[in-house]
């Protein structure tokens, strides 16, 4: 039985994957017009799996493709000579690989040529391409490279210009097609800086999994089982993840394989409610390289959580340095409407958590002191959340609070009211045995906290005070969330940061539904001794 692949290359025989049809088609389409393509993107992205299963495809289809594949990794703190001096035997064994998987003998005139062949810089590696070419006649070579951001420094620019010299020549040309997969771009790896020496590349980008992508990796699981997924469990793993291939097929694989549901019961909501929490909790290679790289640059955090807080949003700008590295590391992508968005619910909550100090100092004034209440005494007989008066009590503890919300260590000001609030609720969730979800339709400013408990929703959604505009504004827009979740109950939580705000609560229905919202003023300053 096949399993949900999380660890490496996603391998068809041992794990369910999706198929990228029209994606493969086109790769396999500028591999036969002779094109030298470059895959830049994140990690654990689904790169090398997709390249490979293309590659194997077009040889399976046609073989007068002869394929060369090749990886970079090792070779980062390498000489030139010995760059090219392993480069040359990674060659050598893939061409060996090649004829073995034909049942094929080369030459004694090729045996030959290999043998007495050394690559010791860009001339002879185009030179050998060349020769090599004209052995293999009518078949034509597919070169893909992966991990190539690990070419020493050194090698980069006259590595490009031998394969660009490739490509310029007069057909047949040797390579035929050349495949760069990398995290780093062109521009990127060019470290002098000057203009870059590839300027024949041909970007292929390849995307996050559709909503319907997921429902047919999770259907294969089904087929193969016989354990289905609710449909809102599909909705909610794409909407969470955004189609991330490493997180959804983590989650799947946490559902399926970790958490013990009998294998004749349907995948519930409260199943990935589970699954979800662990996720957001555990740490595993893909949340360490984002707490790695948003910790790169202390500049990150500030644009982070501008980014997370502000509906206004902050402008993307392909030439921004600090923009560039957040995108080379999978963090922050370019929305619709041309501003910068974290790229999906996860991350987002995951980097809120990173900034996030462990203790606000805050905690053991949550409650006033005389009433002996605690988060407990939210849940009601009933078993339902109390989130009025939860958020009543919220708003009354930043009263209490005061100047102290100055002192929350390691949070940027501006952003103390929103970290506070998700503490409390994140507090709240855990003491009654419920889960939380950060909802983020839009990659930026609102976030709609999302709480189940006992197959009930209740949301809340939290932002900064931008101006009444955008206050008023935020009520319809919550008003329209409410009614897609099927919730007739939602809260509005605004900070605001102005130097004379004024507290404010107010009860409304908007469309059929009920929203409670709260205007927090969140202290600017310590008040004077006198």
């Amino acid at each position: 039985m096949r399993s949900f692949g999380t660890q490496g290359r996603v391998r068809p025989e041992q794990h369910y994957i999706v198929p990228r049809t029209a994606h493969v088609a086109d790769f396999i389409a500028r591999i036969r017009a002779g094109k030298y393509i470059v895959l830049f993107a994140p990690r654990q992205t689904g790169k090398t799996t997709f390249f490979r299963l293309a590659l194997d495809r077009l040889v399976a289809e046609d073989s007068t493709y002869f394929p060369i594949q090749l990886n970079f990794e090792v070779y980062e703190d390498f000489s030139d000579i010995d760059f090219y001096n392993n480069f040359y035997e990674d060659i050598r064994e893939e061409i060996e690989n090649a004829f073995q998987k034909r049942d094929e003998v080369p030459a004694e005139v090729l045996t030959q040529f290999l043998e007495n062949t050394q690559l010791t810089n860009p001339v002879s590696l185009r030179r050998f391409f060349t020769r090599f070419g004209r052995f293999l006649k009518n078949q034509r070579v597919v070169c893909l490279i992966d991990e190539f951001d690990g070419i020493p420094q050194a090698a980069v620019k006259g590595f490009l210009h031998a394969l660009r010299h490739i490509y310029l020549t007069d057909a047949p040309q040797c390579p035929h097609s050349v495949g760069i997969v990398g995290v780093k771009s062109i521009t990127q790896l060019n470290f002098d800086r000057s203009v870059s020496p590839f300027n024949i590349q041909d970007e292929f980008r390849l995307p996050n999994f559709t909503r319907e992508e997921v429902g047919d990796l999770l259907g294969q699981y089904t087929a193969e089982v016989g354990q289905p997924f609710a449909p809102d469990v599909i909705e909610s793993l794409h909407k969470q993840t955004a189609g991330h291939p490493f997180l959804v097929n983590r989650c799947a694989q946490i559902l399926t394989d970790e958490m013990d549901i009998p294998k004749n019961k349907t995948i519930e909501m409260n199943h990935f409610a589970t699954a979800h929490q662990r996720l957001l909790q555990e740490r595993n290679t893909n949340i360490d390289h984002l707490r790695t790289n948003v910790r790169r640059d202390r500049r990150f955090e500030k644009m982070l959580l501008r980014i997370a807080s502000y509906e206004k949003g902050v402008r993307f700008n392909p030439d921004d340095d600090l923009m560039d590295e957040l995108v080379t590391y999978g963090v922050i992508r370019e929305g619709r409407d041309g501003m910068c968005e974290i790229v999906n619910p996860i991350y987002q909550h995951r980097i809120l958590q990173i900034f996030k100090p462990t203790f606000n100092g805050l905690e053991d004034i949550y409650f006033p002191e005389d009433t002996g209440v605690d988060f407990i005494d939210y849940l009601t007989l009933t078993g339902e959340l109390a989130m009025a008066a939860l958020l009543n009590n919220f708003q009354a503890f930043i009263a209490r609070a005061g100047f102290r919300i100055l002192q929350v260590p390691d949070t940027p000001q501006e952003y103390v009211g929103q970290h506070l609030l998700y503490a409390y609720l994140d507090h709240f969730v855990h003491v009654v045995g419920a889960s939380m979800f950060l909802e983020v339709r839009t990659g930026r400013g609102r976030m709609d906290l999302l709480i189940l408990h006992n197959q009930r929703k209740y949301i809340v959604e939290t932002k900064i005070w931008e101006g009444n505009r955008y206050y008023q504004s935020g009520k319809a827009q919550l008003a329209a969330y409410l009614k897609l979740e099927g919730v007739q109950e939602g809260y509005y939580v605004v900070f605001d940061h102005r130097q004379q705000p004024a507290s404010r609560v107010e009860t409304e229905t908007i469309d059929g539904v009920k929203i409670r919202s709260y205007v927090i003023p969140v202290m600017q300053e310590r008040p004077s001794a006198a």
